[in-house]
C-alpha cells in the first residue's frame, strides 16, 4: 500500500541567482511528528510566487521516492534528501503514470484530490543545482502533482495512503502533463481532460486554447495558428503619404510591382525596418489603420518629439521610397459575432480600432457599435472625419469623444465632452454588459478601461487590449527588477549576429557570454516573459520577425513558424524579435 515517507515545509526566502534575487519557497525540509493540513497550506509552509504556486488548487505538492531513485541514477548523486524537489509530501507509490486527475486519497485525518501536474518552473532546477531539470521532469514523464485539500486534518510520516475515489476519464498525471508540454497532442484526450471537474482552471484554460487551435478555429492571419504571410522582411514601396494632422501622417504601402499583397486583418500591425535613418537600420511596429485592400496596407504614424524614426516617417518620407516590411501579425482583431462592439482608444491608439471600424462598415454590419475616444483637442484628433463617416454608414452606432485640453467652442463643434476619458466617465456611459471591447492606448489608460469595463459588467474574457510598447514582463519570483528603459548591454560589444528588439528599439551584437537571447534581453532591461527557462512552458514564445536561430537545449515542443522560444534560443544570423 502507498505510504507517506515525509512531510516537508518551508517559508519563502530570498536567494541570490544570476546577479539578481529570487523570492522562493522551493526549499522544503522534513517535519517531525504530525503536521496540520489546511485548505491552502500545511502549517509552516508558504510559496514565494502565488501566481504559479499555492492556492486552493495547488495546496500540496507530491513527489515519489521512485522518481528520487530515477534522478539519483540519472545525475549520479547520493545526496538527495526529502523535499529536494520542492514537494510537500514525499511518498512511496502514487507514480505519475498511475495517479489520475480527480483521484482522491486519504492520508491520516486529511483527504485530498489530484488537480494538475507540477508547474514547470526554473526554481526546482535552482534548488536541485541543475537548470535543465524542468525540461527533464517533462521529457522523463516524472513531473509530480498537486492536490487540493478536501478535508483538513493532521498527517505524519508513516501514514498509509488510501484511495477513496477514482477520477473520471482515467487520465494520468503523466498523460495530462504530456498534453500540455509535448508534441503530438490527441484532440480526443484534450476533450477528455476538459470533462474532468477536478482539473484546475488554469490547465482547463490552456487545454481550451490548444483544442481551439487543433480544431482549426484559430485562423487569424499572422497569428501563431497560421504563421506569418511571409518570412522575414520584404521590400514594399511607399505609394502615398497623407498628412492627417500637424503630427500624424498616413502611409500607404504597396508591392513594388503592383501585385496584390497577402490578406491581413484589421487591427493587426506591420513591423518596418527603415534604412538610411541610423545604423543599424531601426525597426518599429505600427498598426494598420484601415482594412487592407487592393491599394495595399495603410499605417498612420504620430511624430513624437525627438523621435528619429517617427519624425522621418511623418515629415521626410516621400512616395517611391522602399521600406523593409515584415508580414502583418497580431491577434488584436475583430472577432465574429452579433453582439455590441466597443471600440475604445486614446491618442494615436485609435489606429487599430479605426481599422476595425472600417471592417464593420465594409461588412455593412448591423451590430451595435460604440466609438469612444479621448484626445487633447481637435488638433490632436487625426482621422476624426473618417471615423464619423464610417459611423454614419452603420445603422446602430454611438459616438463619445472626450477632449482634455480644448476650448468650449472646440468641444461644441466636435460634440466632445470635457476632460480625460477616465474609469468613472466610461462607467457613466452605461455601455452594454454583453459587449466585446477592443481597447488601445497608453498602458495606464488600458488598465483603467479594463477596470471600468469589468465594473460595468463586461466579461473580462471579452476585453481585448493592444500595446505597442514592450509587453509587461513575466519574471516569476524575481525581486527588485529594473524599471528603467531598455538600453544597450553594459560592457564590451559582442561579436555575434545582430539582435534587434523591435518594440524596445534596441539593436546589439549577441555577446559571447550570453547563453540565450533571453539573457541578452535581461542584460538590456528589455521586458521579457519566461518561467521554465528550458524550452518547455512556452511562456517566452516571441514572434521572430526575421533571421534564423538555433536552440540549446532543443525545446520539447518546437514553436510555430515565425515564433521563437527565447529562453533557449541563440541567433544563427542577424535576427529581429517583436519584444
Amino acid at each position: 500500500m502507498p505510504s507517506l515517507l515525509s512531510v516537508n515545509v518551508g517559508m519563502p526566502k530570498d536567494v541570490a541567482w544570476q546577479g539578481g534575487t529570487v523570492h522562493t519557497g522551493v526549499w522544503k525540509y522534513p517535519v517531525r511528528g504530525p503536521a496540520m493540513v489546511r485548505r491552502l497550506n500545511i502549517d509552516g509552509d508558504g510559496q514565494g510566487d502565488t501566481l504559479g504556486h499555492g492556492g486552493e488548487q495547488r495546496a500540496v505538492l507530491v513527489y515519489q521516492i521512485q522518481s528520487y531513485r530515477h534522478w539519483q541514477r540519472h545525475f549520479g548523486r547520493d545526496d538527495l534528501g526529502y523535499g529536494q524537489f520542492g514537494e510537500n509530501l514525499t511518498v512511496d507509490g502514487l507514480t505519475d503514470d498511475e495517479v489520475c486527475i480527480g483521484d482522491r486519497y486519504r492520508i491520516g485525518e486529511a483527504e485530498f484530490e489530484v488537480t494538475q501536474p507540477r508547474v514547470t518552473c526554473y526554481r526546482v532546477g535552482l534548488r536541485f543545482g541543475a537548470p535543465e531539470l524542468p525540461a527533464l521532469l517533462v521529457s522523463h514523464r516524472r513531473p509530480g502533482f498537486y492536490m487540493r485539500v478536501v478535508h483538513e486534518g493532521r498527517i505524519q510520516a508513516g501514514d498509509q495512503i488510501i484511495r477513496t475515489a477514482t477520477g473520471p476519464g482515467a487520465l494520468s498525471v503523466a498523460d495530462t502533463d504530456a498534453l500540455l508540454y509535448l508534441p503530438g497532442r490527441d484532440p480526443a484526450k484534450l476533450r477528455l481532460a476538459l470533462g474532468i471537474p477536478a482539473l484546475s482552471p488554469g490547465w482547463q484554460g490552456s487545454f481550451r486554447e490548444l483544442l481551439t487551435a487543433a480544431d482549426g478555429s484559430g485562423d487569424v492571419a499572422g497569428s501563431a495558428a497560421t504563421g506569418p504571410a511571409w518570412m522575414g522582411f520584404r521590400a514594399l514601396r511607399v505609394a502615398e503619404v497623407v498628412p492627417e494632422s500637424a503630427t500624424v501622417a498616413s502611409i500607404r504601402l504597396a508591392s513594388p510591382d503592383g501585385t496584390p499583397l497577402p490578406t491581413a486583418r484589421a487591427g493587426q500591425y506591420l513591423t518596418l525596418r527603415i534604412p538610411g535613418v541610423t545604423e543599424p537600420a531601426p525597426v518599429r511596429s505600427y498598426s494598420l489603420s484601415r482594412v487592407p485592400d487592393a491599394d495595399g496596407y495603410r499605417i498612420s504614424v504620430k511624430g513624437e518629439p525627438h523621435g528619429t524614426v517617427s519624425g522621418y516617417l511623418t515629415a521626410r518620407l516621400r512616395p517611391g521610397a522602399i521600406l523593409d516590411v515584415a508580414a502583418p501579425r497580431g491577434d488584436f482583431v475583430l472577432a465574429e459575432g452579433t453582439g455590441p462592439v466597443l471600440l475604445i482608444s486614446a491618442g494615436i491608439g485609435l489606429t487599430p480600432v479605426l481599422s476595425m471600424l472600417h471592417e464593420l462598415a465594409a461588412r455593412r454590419s448591423d451590430r451595435e457599435v460604440w466609438w469612444i475616444h479621448g484626445a487633447r483637442g481637435p488638433q490632436e484628433h487625426p482621422l476624426a472625419a473618417e471615423a464619423r463617416t464610417l459611423l454614419a454608414s452603420l445603422p446602430h452606432t454611438h459616438e463619445q469623444v472626450f477632449y482634455s485640453a480644448a476650448t468650449a467652442e472646440q468641444r461644441r463643434r466636435a460634440h466632445a465632452a470635457d476632460g480625460r476619458l477616465t474609469r468613472d466617465k466610461l462607467i457613466a456611459l452605461s455601455v452594454p454588459a454583453d459587449a466585446t471591447a477592443y481597447v488601445c492606448g497608453p498602458a495606464s489608460f488600458m488598465a483603467d478601461m479594463q477596470h471600468a469595463l469589468t465594473a460595468a459588467g463586461v466579461d473580462p474574457s471579452r476585453i481585448h487590449t493592444e500595446l505597442f510598447g514592450a509587453l509587461p514582463s513575466i519574471n516569476p519570483g524575481l525581486t527588485a527588477q529594473s524599471s528603467g528603459p531598455p538600453h544597450l548591454p553594459v560592457g564590451p560589444s559582442g561579436t555575434g549576429p545582430l539582435v534587434t528588439f523591435a518594440r524596445s528599439g534596441i539593436s546589439t551584437p549577441f555577446p559571447d557570454s550570453s547563453r540565450s537571447v533571453l539573457e541578452l534581453a535581461e542584460a538590456c532591461d528589455v521586458p521579457a516573459r519566461w518561467s521554465c527557462r528550458t524550452g518547455v512552458c512556452h511562456t517566452c514564445t516571441t514572434p521572430l520577425l526575421s533571421g534564423d536561430i538555433t536552440y540549446s537545449p532543443a525545446p520539447l515542443d518546437p514553436p510555430p513558424d515565425g515564433e521563437a522560444l527565447i529562453c533557449c534560443a541563440r541567433p544563427g544570423t542577424d535576427i529581429v524579435l517583436d519584444m
